[in-house]
């Protein structure tokens, strides 16, 4: 059992960091998004090979079992990631290996993961002083259009589903693509209805605001947002408007803030925006010459270094969806091995009980604080249960195909990553 303990100390004298440590011995810190079975895929030394990458040892990464414990981690949701621009490449194929990769994970380290597919099981798991593992599929397009393949997934442990990563799928538009549909098709919005009867968590990180409000029209069961932060904080595709956290009350969701530094940093995100103008110049203006172009971005940012995103503005998004939202609607998606660079501060996996130190300093009541660790994203996980177990009773599997609701399909279009 490799959990951190909390000190024990009176309140009284009780630094802000015993404090947060406390709370989060007691309550458990589940995050949203972790890349890590992506990380091992993509590996240099050994790509898929659970085995080689060591997660007893100090990884290259920012996850292993070390600061797993240090940070005081009670759940992981574990992204099965595909990219949804490997079109015509096998994308079923691809998530299943992705799958697999997963539960070896789990699988190889039951001194610190144990399963853990519902609600009650993360409680119990993290009373154990292990980390409760579950599996969250980013991309909808892995169900290439089959509702039994969705309920597949889910059989193999997937609890939540992100309907579209950045390329928008035949049935549901996405962030940073275009808006083929205005929102969900009929289909998108018969997956989402499916997907209450699984219990599976719909996941409205990645997706288009028209698709945030039409799949909060459809579903009967509380979204999340797996690793967004808020558009009125920093106005980035990937966040979420303010018209749509105002309808989480309502809905029961959940928006996990991240930690990706475009997503909580104005000044990040300014730079970023300027940077990816300044390339596209640039490979205009030097064509196939990769030599020229990669000096020109190297002196560009030497001349001018990216800012850096810290705690604080982590803080700023928290605390933005806590007053827009609600305090019941606020959770934590770091997106760890997802991401290049780091919030200082939050560097990897060990490092939660500082995020929540400052919280502890800016006046955050325990209860809140329990709330944002883990009570939300299980109260809306308990609540998709009960959904689930309600329209099993009356509904079977639903055998609706993309060509009954939505009609022929439309001449395919060549994808295209997105930034």
């Amino acid at each position: 059992m490799l959990t951190a303990c909390a000190p024990m100390v009176s309140r009284e004298s009780e630094t802000d960091l015993e404090r947060a440590r406390r709370i989060l011995s007691t309550t458990p810190l589940i995050d949203g998004h972790n890349d890590l079975p992506w990380a091992i895929r993509e590996s240099r030394t050994g790509p898929r090979d659970v085995d080689a990458y060591d997660l007893r040892r100090r990884t290259a990464g920012h996850t292993d079992l070390e600061r797993l414990g240090q940070g005081m981690v009670g759940g992981q949701f574990w992204s099965i990631y595909i990219p949804g621009e490997i079109a015509d490449s096998g994308f079923a194929r691809v998530q299943l290996e992705q799958i697999d990769i997963a539960r070896r994970i789990v699988e190889r380290y039951p001194e610190m993961f144990e399963w853990a597919l519902t609600a009650r099981d993360l409680r119990r798991v993290h009373k154990e002083g292990k980390i409760g593992s579950v599996l969250g599929l980013e991309g909808g397009h892995a169900i290439e259009n089959s509702l039994g393949t969705l309920r597949v997934y889910h059989d193999l442990g997937a609890r939540y589903m992100t309907l579209t990563h950045n390329v928008t799928t035949d049935w549901a538009d996405a962030a940073l693509d275009s808006a083929t549909h205005g929102g969900l098709t009929e289909f998108g919005k018969e997956v989402v209805r499916e997907m209450n009867r699984l219990g599976m968590l719909v996941d409205l990180s990645h997706v288009s605001p028209a698709t945030m409000s039409d799949a909060l029209e459809v579903t009967a069961a509380p979204v999340i947002f797996s690793h967004s932060g808020a558009q009125g904080v920093v106005n980035h595709k990937r966040n979420v408007p303010d018209a749509i956290l105002k309808r989480l009350p309502a809905n029961g969701g959940v928006v996990m803030v991240p930690f990706v530094t475009a997503f909580v940093s104005r000044e990040v995100a300014a730079y970023a925006h300027e940077d990816a103008l300044f390339q596209a110049e640039i490979r205009k203006r030097h064509g196939r010459d990769t030599v020229a172009v990669r000096r020109e971005i190297t002196a560009r940012r030497v001349a001018n270094p990216p800012p850096s995103a810290t705690i604080p503005n982590v803080v700023e998004q928290i605390e933005y969806v806590r007053r827009v939202a609600g305090a019941d609607h606020v959770g934590i998606g770091g997106d760890f091995d997802g991401i290049t660079d780091v919030v200082v501060g939050l560097e990897d996996v060990s490092k939660y009980p500082a995020l929540f130190a400052e919280l502890v300093r800016r006046g955050w009541s325990d209860e809140d604080l329990r709330k944002l660790a883990g009570e939300n994203i299980l109260r809306a996980m308990e609540r998709a249960e009960q959904v689930s177990a309600n329209l099993r009773k009356i509904r079977g599997p639903s055998t609706r195909t993309i060509g009954e609701l939505d009609g022929p399909p439309r001449p395919a279009r060549k994808r295209r990553a997105a930034p």
